[in-house]
């Protein structure tokens, strides 16, 4: 853990707020909403530490919310945890430029362009597709505040490469598992940085790629440094056993919570509902992160298997939106004051209602990472026109 979170960090404190969602079944037939008779409610000072507790009251049961959505208006969630590690090692490696990739409505991308801004650094996105008619949300976001390529769908298709050629473009760049390779030895990281490519040390650019979805091992450590901070004893504390929901894009941010369960001992189940891959799409890539990470910081390899992954309730075609998914996150927000989206943080939900239900009696708490995007719901009211 000390060789993991010894490092400089983006966020000044790993601090989250956390909520308690009770989750109630109506004896009427007044209320059908498109949970059916389930309603909800949000006690936002729940009570932490010793006192974590299901609700008194036998008809209810609920589940906590890390409010990881209220980080930062326009970089919150696990983006905000994935480059907690990585933009201070850009930073400390010299580095001036970041060029990464994204959907037309990347939060990701959004967040990196906020992000670099925010900290003197210049952020280049490539975004695949056509640029929309009337920018919104996080496309409107990362124009603002990055500079906007976009890059034709099979040209997007081969993203290594497309990197790479864009930053030779701009003066040369270089990946960040090279740079967290240089970071082991923090009395030589710059010099190592340097040392990559002699034939551009004298220029003053100095770019660093960052792979779609910061999809990268240092993105690991913020999730870990995230885990270390809910394992406090007047928060969640070490003994409880807990079940962790998370949506997954690309996973990183589930193999993060899992890596942080494992080194600090803790009795937490972290499962992950699939959204963009199969599941042995999702193991292999759980498989490439850890190897990564324990080659990088010089660690014993740890087993398969620190991350339980899940269908969503409803499975579909990445990006799709059901019928009655926009009334769902509707119906959550009016009675809880929490926006989930219908892509991510609507299946996480879903998949904590249930397990709180049926842990009721005795069992796990359950708690659901919210890991933001909400600013996607602009993009999807554009595409999804008659669903609002």
């Amino acid at each position: 853990m000390l060789k993991i979170l010894n490092r400089r960090w983006a966020l000044m404190n790993p601090d989250t707020k956390i909520h308690q969602i009770r989750v109630s079944n109506m004896q009427t037939q007044h209320h059908l909403g498109q949970f059916g008779k389930t309603t909800f409610s949000n006690n936002p000072h729940p009570c932490l530490g010793e006192n974590v507790r299901k609700w008194d009251n036998d008809e209810s049961s609920s589940f906590y919310i890390i409010r990881d959505d209220l980080l930062h208006p326009l970089v919150n969630g696990n983006k905000a945890r994935k480059l907690d590690a990585l933009l201070p090692l850009v930073e400390d490696c010299s580095g001036t430029d970041v060029v990464t990739c994204g959907g037309c409505q990347s939060a990701h991308a959004a967040a990196v362009a906020v992000s670099c801004a925010e900290r003197g650094l210049k952020a280049h996105l490539l975004l695949r597709g056509e640029q929309p008619q009337i920018l919104t949300g996080y496309n409107l976001i990362s124009k603002l505040y990055g500079n906007v390529t976009y890059v034709p769908r099979s040209i997007y298709a081969n993203r290594e490469e497309m990197l790479s050629s864009h930053a030779n473009s701009i003066g040369g760049g270089v990946h960040l598992d090279d740079l967290l390779k240089a970071s082991s030895n923090h009395n030589s990281m710059r010099s190592n940085f340097l040392d990559i490519d002699d034939e551009r040390s004298s220029n003053s650019k100095k770019t660093v790629i960052v792979n779609e979805g910061a999809g990268d091992a240092i993105a690991l450590p913020g999730l870990i440094r995230l885990v270390q901070y809910l394992s406090q004893d007047h928060i969640l504390g070490k003994d409880q056993h807990l079940k962790i929901i998370v949506d997954a894009g690309t996973g990183t941010t589930a193999v993060g919570l899992g890596i942080g369960a494992l080194c600090l001992g803790l009795p937490w189940e972290v499962t992950a509902v699939m959204l963009a891959d199969t599941v042995e799409g999702y193991k292999k890539k759980e498989q490439s992160l850890m190897s990564e990470l324990c080659q990088c910081f010089d660690l014993p390899m740890m087993h398969n298997g620190l991350v339980n992954w899940v269908e969503r309730q409803h499975p579909r075609k990445f990006g799709n939106v059901l019928k009655g998914e926009i009334e769902a996150c509707q119906q959550v927000a009016q009675e809880t004051g929490v926006l989930v989206d219908p892509i991510y943080t609507l299946a996480g939900w879903e998949l904590a209602c249930r397990l709180s239900q049926q842990e009721r009696k005795g069992g796990a708490k359950v708690v659901m990472l919210h890991t933001g995007g909400t600013l996607g719901m602009f993009g999807l009211a554009q595409r999804y026109m008659s669903y609002f």
